[in-house]
């Protein structure tokens, strides 16, 4: 074997061997209730909303932003995937809210065949922490096909209470 597809072979393994088991869901997320323009769905887990005309709410806009302010590096733009990093467009597909948001403040370490990969913890960064939800739901949106790859043309404004949770988490 060509040394170039041996290397990519193992990259796609390592990259299938990281992301999580689980069951994909099934459809496209409905927000089942609205509070302060940030979108839930039946189970109380953060959403996206996208308007027929492409308009995104204001929190999947900022969780693409956020995302590629710190997530992309590893997991590439537009949560593709890199041969450092799983698309966590693929990943989310099977992780849950909860499982989420515990990989990214804690981290974890996993070791297959010799091989050791690691997701640093993003605990104590406020640029991922408090943005979190954001960037779930953007990830969420991306995993579940219904934003496309690049920013988002249109945006809600930004709502009063995301200024106010901002501005507590940050200090300012």
């Amino acid at each position: 074997m060509r040394p170039k597809v041996a290397v990519a072979i193992k990259v796609g393994l390592v990259a299938f061997l990281l992301a999580p088991a689980g069951e994909p869901r099934a459809e496209p997320a409905t927000p089942a209730r609205e509070e302060d323009g940030k979108f839930f769905d039946a189970e109380g887990n953060p959403t996206y909303r996208i308007k027929a005309d492409g308009t995104v709410d204001w929190y999947t806009y900022s969780g693409f932003r956020r995302y590629h302010g710190d997530c992309h590096t590893c997991h590439g733009p537009d949560a593709a995937g890199s041969s450092y990093a799983p698309a966590l467009a693929d990943s989310l597909k099977n992780m849950t809210y909860q499982q989420f948001t515990e990989v990214v403040i804690q981290g974890r370490q996993v070791a297959r065949s010799g091989n050791t990969s690691v997701m640093p913890s993003f605990g104590t960064n406020q640029n991922v922490v408090c943005y979190l939800d954001d960037i779930y739901v953007y990830l969420r949106a991306r995993a579940e096909g219904a934003l496309d790859r690049g920013r988002p043309e249109k945006r809600d404004e930004k709502p009063q209470a995301a200024k106010d949770a901002e501005k507590a988490c940050l200090g300012g």
